[in-house]
């Protein structure tokens, strides 16, 4: 009988995590290096690399970066051939790089629409394309895309991140639908309000940061550590029957 440990360890598995390096992503690798896994990071600058080289090494893990502009002609293509040279499996991907840009609704810039839409979820689409095709020869595999509260909600001044990352949901629930007879679950985190630099601006408007509180029955941003366990979950054969869901992890944001 496998044990409980035995459910969430993830040695000799091997994950592309883009967007890796920094932010939120960070957290993610380090997560999935402490359960054992090696990782593959994807990013389009070299910031928290050393950080995180060092981290893999005190856990005698590997750790491998690739610099790679995931809107780029043939980007998907790109990053699996690179990893194929380092490692054998492909048994996790997490889609975690995106990015944000705010404006007014008559304001907003077309090209700021493509550039969210593009990064989003073109480049997610079309990585996870890209990589199912490596998981069903395996017949195993693992896709863990990063939503939103904007994957429930509306998102006043940030329309295509809340389109994008509405789509995110729902490109999730198609591809676990259509990889789960080949033993590929697809499902989806959510992070809710977050302690990070990113939000640092957001926290000190005292205006916002009181309504925020008031809408988390946890009472508290969330620290970065508190998404690790969701996702080492998501990766590990102890959410093997786990298909097409998407997981907040908002201190109960969404209940209010």
């Amino acid at each position: 009988m496998t044990t409980i440990p035995e459910l969430f360890d993830l040695t000799g598995r091997a994950a592309i995590v883009t967007g890796g390096a920094s932010g939120l992503g960070q957290y993610y690798a380090q997560a999935l290096i402490g359960a054992g896994a090696d990782v593959f990071v994807v990013s389009r600058s070299e910031k928290g690399w050393q950080e995180l080289r060092q981290f893999a090494a005190q856990h005698g893990r590997q750790v491998v970066f690739m610099t790679q502009d995931l809107t780029a002609e043939q980007a998907a293509i790109n990053v699996i051939t690179e990893f194929k040279k380092h490692f054998e499996s492909l048994d996790i991907l997490i889609n975690n790089a995106g990015v944000q840009i705010r404006n007014d609704i008559v304001s907003y810039r077309d090209e700021d629409w493509q550039k969210v839409i593009d990064i989003n979820l073109n480049a997610l689409y079309y990585l996870s394309h890209e990589a199912a095709k490596v998981m069903i020869t395996q017949k195993s595999g693992k896709i863990i895309n990063i939503g939103s509260m904007q994957s429930f909600r509306a998102g006043k001044y940030i329309y295509p991140y809340a389109a994008s990352k509405h789509a995110v949901v729902g490109l999730t629930k198609a591809y676990a639908d259509a990889l789960a007879p080949y033993g590929i679950q697809v499902n989806a985190l959510a992070p809710g309000y977050i302690d990070t630099d990113m939000t640092k601006a957001l926290q000190a408007d005292e205006t916002r940061n009181t309504e925020i509180l008031n809408h988390i029955p946890a009472e508290h941003w969330a620290q970065p550590s508190e998404l690790m366990g969701t996702i080492v979950y998501l990766a590990s054969s102890a959410s093997n029957y786990v298909i097409g869901a998407t997981i907040p992890v908002d201190g109960g944001y969404l209940l209010r």
